[in-house]
């Protein structure tokens, strides 16, 4: 197959959807890949590193939407790209469709095959594309917070972990899955007091093992948000609901009562946001005030460690490139439950009940196309 991945475009994005090592796994496997020029540098992979990995350099998106079959990114295609994507070509990247209805119905339009990494399953549910980039944000979400609780940032100039005789900051982590249990061992890890709410009592046994003696896991409610968010200086959104629209758990009117100069941290402002006063934000322009509470909602924090971000995501994301490569889109579906998971949209139709459900489209569940 011949496999294209593109350079991103998104705004202050830098990673790239493969390594030259990538490269070089995927040529073993019989397969053509063309690089779009500079598209690693932003991770500090230059372009001769892909030539001896064994890749063609290609200067224009166009020609490698034109030529692939399959064609990789990280984010999502952009406003630009839409016409250059052809009826079933396979697009493999992070989507997030159902906050974004631009992008659904371009998606739609152009019947191409959208394998959304977030959605991809693993064996136990999880999901392991969305991981490395989740622990990634997850551990960033504490050290934006950090820097914005700074008085030059307009914070309420507090040390996370205080200092001996000064207490330190309260930080409230509103979700227990891997963006929160990062979110939550970095705070800790800072000495600071943290809250880590899930609605899994399982999921809190195993929290209240595993979590160093300054985390107390608790079960969240609305009520227990509400007190909690008073005394917070930073609260991290950590919910997610896969392929669907986050639920808005932290409001306006709970936003009213807390601490002037305190922070709040939405990393799931790619699925629409966990606070309602969250809109996205760019690691250009991260932060916003409302309230005089300080929002931070970059929709692609990792983008802001590339070279990290880009190590983790091929670790992840290439067995499953390798696997649809070989076998093509749907033997692969057929043979691996996780890649039928990630499949969002085939010929036009939308095979993820999550997006169709949040624009009230036609759900027509990918079995019914294998």
């Amino acid at each position: 197959m011949k496999v294209g991945v593109l350079k991103e475009i998104k705004s202050a994005e830098h990673r790239v959807a493969m390594t030259p090592a990538g490269v070089e796994v995927m040529k073993a496997n019989g397969h053509e890949i063309l690089v779009e020029k500079g598209a690693g540098e932003g991770s500090n992979f230059k372009d001769d590193e892909y030539v001896k990995a064994g890749a063609t350099i290609i200067d224009s998106p166009a020609d490698i939407y034109k030529d692939c079959e399959m064609v990789m990114h990280v984010k999502e295609p952009q406003a630009s790209e839409y016409d250059m994507v052809r009826e079933g070509q396979i697009v493999f990247t992070y989507f997030h469709f159902a906050p974004d209805e631009p992008l659904t119905r371009a998606f739609i339009k152009n019947k191409s095959v959208a394998i959304a990494y977030e959605t991809v399953e693993g064996h136990h549910h999880d999901l392991p594309l969305l991981t490395p980039m989740s622990e990634v944000a997850g551990r960033m979400a504490v050290q934006e917070g950090a820097k914005y609780l700074e008085r030059f940032y307009g914070g309420r100039g507090i040390l996370l972990g205080g200092v001996t005789g000064v207490a330190p900051a309260n930080v409230v982590v509103i979700g227990g899955g891997v963006v929160g249990t990062n979110a939550a061992l970095m705070a800790c890890g800072l000495g600071a007091k943290v809250t880590l709410l899930d609605m899994n009592l399982d999921r809190l046994r195993h929290l209240t093992e595993i979590m160093p003696k300054n985390c107390c896991p608790m079960m969240s409610s609305p009520g227990l948000i509400r007190e909690l968010v008073k005394d917070a200086d930073v609260v991290v959104g950590a919910v997610l609901v896969a392929g669907a629209k986050t639920p808005k758990l932290l409001t306006r009117d709970m936003l009213k009562t807390m601490k002037k100069g305190s922070v709040i941290v939405d990393v799931a402002i790619d699925q629409g946001g966990c606070f309602e006063t969250s809109k996205p934000t760019t690691h250009g322009e991260p932060v916003f005030e409302v309230d005089g509470v300080i929002h931070y909602c970059v929709a692609n924090m990792p983008g802001a460690v590339p070279f990290t971000s880009t190590m983790a995501l091929t670790n992840a994301t290439l067995p499953y490139a390798v696997e649809i490569a070989n076998k093509g889109w749907k033997k692969a579906a057929v043979e691996n439950n996780g890649i039928k998971t990630g499949i969002n949209m085939v010929n036009g139709q939308v095979t993820f009940k999550g997006v169709a459900d949040a624009f009230d489209l036609e759900y027509v569940p990918v079995d019914n196309l294998l």
